[in-house]
């Protein structure tokens, strides 16, 4: 069987990060294959890729001035010269992006993600006068990661602007200096006051997440979610693990995640079953001398319909 050839986009408007997301996120994760990147580099920002990186990286760059230059005799001139382990196309973001995914590639050519970058400094004046043209780049992205926010850029609003469009996207905010600026309350797509709290289908990575790191925000309040009903080897009968299949990085690395709940013993629940679920958090440990982490009990169980999307993203 033919091994498939990935192709990774990045987008984002003019000087918006993409480079520094190709150079340092990018060509730095495990799944990069060895061998020739083939960069396809459709405008240039202040950032470049200088003679010495793209040797270090045993890349290749070849600059597109026009749209009309992406097509199908040009992809398959480019696998016939170079024969890429990988391709890599940092998009112009004032072209559709709808117009680049329905572009006829080699047969050996797969999109195996779409990345976004967004200049935080500009978020504002983008969402309320530049709303459409924005998220029309967005609405594909499976990361988005917002940069050099300034200090009360408003978070909440593009999240919420960007789940109506994208809600499976994962949003990193950075701050001035690049660090990861840390989600709140006022971040997180489900309002943690209402009783029981409703995390939709799309939102458990979110909550998976944020379970761990806030336990205060959650102690001995109600949750509700639907969820796929499973038992690891060795547990015990009164308990099971409400989970959701979680893509942390790539379709190669897609896993089940939950937390332990433990149920009344006359309740009868069917593994692989999904369920709605009704649950009181505890943040404990499981057994004696364990680290304490979320502990469930179960309040109320019903049987659900599986979601529309099999899996969903981390955090």
């Amino acid at each position: 069987m033919m091994e498939p050839t990935p192709v990774y986009i990045c987008t984002g408007f003019l000087d918006s990060g993409k480079t520094l997301l190709v150079k340092d996120t990018l060509m730095e994760q495990e799944w990069i294959e060895p061998g020739l990147t083939l960069l396809i580099l459709c405008e240039e920002g202040e950032e470049e890729y200088s003679k010495e990186y793209l040797e270090e990286n045993d890349m290749v760059l070849l600059k597109i001035d026009k749209f009309e230059q992406l097509n199908a005799a040009f992809f398959t001139n480019c696998e016939k010269n170079y024969h890429p382990a990988q391709v890599v196309i940092e998009y112009n973001g004032m072209w559709k992006l709808e117009d680049l995914l329905q572009l006829k590639y080699p047969r050996k050519w797969q999109i195996q993600g779409i990345y976004s970058t967004v200049n935080g400094t500009t978020l504002d004046m983008y969402l309320k006068n530049m709303r459409n043209m924005l998220m029309e780049q967005l609405t594909e992205s499976e990361l988005i990661i917002i940069n050099r926010c300034p200090e009360g850029v408003d978070r909440s609003g593009f999240r919420r602007a960007l789940k109506v469009q994208n809600p499976m996207a994962q949003l990193i905010f950075e701050g001035m200096d690049g660090k990861i600026i840390q989600p709140t309350a006022e971040d997180l797509p489900f309002d943690i006051k209402e009783n029981p709290i409703k995390i939709e289908d799309e939102d458990f990575g979110i909550w998976y997440v944020d379970a761990y790191d806030h336990p205060d925000q959650y102690m001995d309040k109600e949750i509700e979610f639907v969820a796929q009903a499973f038992r690891p080897k060795g547990m015990k009968n009164d308990m099971f693990v409400p989970v959701r299949k979680i893509m942390t990085c790539c379709a190669d690395d897609v896993r089940l995640y939950g937390y332990p709940c433990k149920i009344p013993k006359v309740t009868n629940i069917q593994m692989q079953k999904w369920y709605r679920v009704r649950v009181r958090y505890s943040f404990e440990p499981t057994e004696p001398f364990a680290p304490e982490q979320p502990i469930l009990y179960l309040m109320h169980i019903e049987p659900a319909e599986a979601p529309e999307q099999d899996y969903v993203y981390l955090g």
